[in-house]
């Protein structure tokens, strides 16, 4: 096993703009936010129609909790422990500093085959890495076989949401889309969904029955068996991990299981916090190299890409237990207007707006990533939908105080400032009413306006982008003196 604390993600998970920026050209994008706000208000609906069935949700969530927080405390450990049971039956562990070092290792096994051509079954760490551009760059087609990838990818486009990568867009979009790009497509497909999903069925099945290699992502990874899981609703996933004689798995770090029974909870958590259903229409799980069954050649690649780096933040890192179920896009109220390219980054939304500037790092004011944790109204609602109890609130006001601290360098600002002597004055209660008294001045400022629209140094650092109230002609200390002597 290999260490890379240090090493921040590269790849997909930068923005080229602010998200202020981004978000402003988005809001203009009148189809896309059609598209997306209705998308999301079915899955919001259904989703909850799906945790209602269950008694026991809460405690299912509490226990996915405490089983990635646990994972998280003893990382490394069971990192040695799935990379023995991976070797013991057959497979070949890989261990990735970054995107580029991935992308050249699964590039010089695909080149080991002699293959030009590789099918891929949906993988985030795939997209994180830039892979299919890298392959191309290489001389190797990656076709994708998920529906809504392929979608993506014919349309030369980027994903927009972590399950359903083109939800940005309709079905008419879909259907121009197939005319222009998809080979051998008939000129007479109508937008059914039926007829559209048949016509990549069509072009799927040839790429299946021709592949020889075969690269996949892994929802979960079991460090007591070894075993992988891939959970999709389409059935190409399967298709992928059994016809090509070659498989290789590219799979983050932080996506293991103490134990094989653990995946229980999960399994319960995903399906429903996702496509809103009781299980996962196709789980596929496997475990090594089987003769004569499968693959026979099977290498799983592990990427760090900046996860040491948020392991490292003791309130950050529980960004890492995220399950990419997508549950905290869907009732965001920002992601919902914005979309997903706003943000910069494969990983959108809540989840996105913690995870991708601890993945990177910041560099000050100008990084794009930065201005993601402000990318929310910190209404809450992620965290009551997140399946795994990500306080995305709490970990998106740590990352702003960070950010702010770290532009500073260490020096306080005109409100750390203001809200030191505030609490100076409050410790004693003579000072307190001493400061009372103070701010009766304040009425004389505000005139009869009401507000106090500037205040001389330090206190312009606080008026210069807002107004400051009046303060009321009796304070509470004097109500409540004079409304006991009336009682007495």
């Amino acid at each position: 096993m290999t260490t890379f604390l240090g090493s921040p993600g590269i790849g997909n998970i930068r923005g080229e703009e602010s998200f202020p920026k981004a978000a402003k050209r988005a809001l203009q994008d009148t189809q896309m936010r059609r598209n997306v706000g209705a998308a999301t208000k079915t899955i919001r609906e259904k989703r909850l129609g799906a945790v209602a069935e269950c008694d026991d949700w809460e405690e299912l969530r509490l226990a996915g909790s405490a089983l990635k927080t646990d994972v998280m405390s003893r990382l490394p450990e069971l990192l040695q422990q799935l990379e023995a049971n991976v070797t013991a039956r057959g497979g070949v562990v890989h261990w990735a500093r970054d995107a580029d070092e991935a992308n050249r290792i699964i590039t010089d096994l695909v080149k080991a085959t002699g293959s030009d051509e590789v099918v891929k079954v949906k993988s985030m760490a795939t997209q994180e890495t830039g892979l299919n551009e890298y392959l191309e760059a290489e001389g190797i087609a990656a076709i994708e076989t998920d529906l809504a990838e392929l979608i993506v990818q014919l349309g030369d486009d980027k994903p927009s949401h972590i399950l359903v990568p083109a939800i940005h867009r309709n079905r008419a979009e879909i259907r121009e889309i197939f005319l222009r790009r998809m080979p051998g497509v008939d000129a007479a497909i109508t937008d059914e969904p039926r007829e559209l999903a048949m016509a990549a069925r069509e072009h799927l099945r040839r790429k299946f029955l021709s592949a020889k290699v075969a690269i996949s992502g892994a929802n979960f990874g079991v460090a007591e068996t070894g075993t992988l899981a891939v959970v999709e609703s389409e059935g190409n996933g399967r298709m992928c991990l059994t016809l090509p004689d070659t498989l290789i798995t590219l799979m983050g770090i932080e996506k293991l299981v103490p134990t094989f029974s653990d995946l229980e909870v999960f399994m319960q958590l995903l399906p429903r916090s996702s496509t809103a259903e009781r299980m996962n229409p196709y789980t596929s799980m496997w475990t090594g190299v089987h003769e004569g069954d499968g693959p026979q050649n099977f290498h799983l690649v592990l990427i760090d890409n900046g996860r040491t780096n948020v392991l490292a933040d003791e309130v950050g890192r529980a960004a890492l237990n995220c399950i990419r179920c997508s549950a905290c896009l869907n009732v965001c109220p920002v992601y919902e207007r914005t979309g997903g390219h706003a943000y910069g980054s494969v990983y959108p939304g809540p989840i996105g707006a913690i995870l991708s500037p601890q993945l990177t790092g910041t560099t000050g004011h100008d990084d794009p990533n930065a201005s993601l944790p402000y990318a929310s109204s910190l209404c809450g609602a992620c965290f009551d939908a997140c399946p795994v109890r990500i306080n995305i609130p709490e970990i998106l006001v740590h990352l702003r105080a960070e950010q702010v601290d770290s532009e500073r360098g260490g020096i306080p600002g005109a409100q750390e400032i203001a809200m030191r002597a505030a609490g100076w004055a409050m410790n004693s209660p003579k000072r307190f009413g001493m400061a009372e008294k103070a701010a009766g001045v304040g009425r004389l400022l505000a005139g009869k306006k009401g507000h106090i629209e500037s205040l001389p140094f330090p206190g312009s650092l606080w008026t210069t982008s807002r107004d400051m109230p009046a303060p009321p002609k009796e304070t509470f200390r004097q109500w409540w003196a004079r409304t006991h002597e009336d009682e007495s």
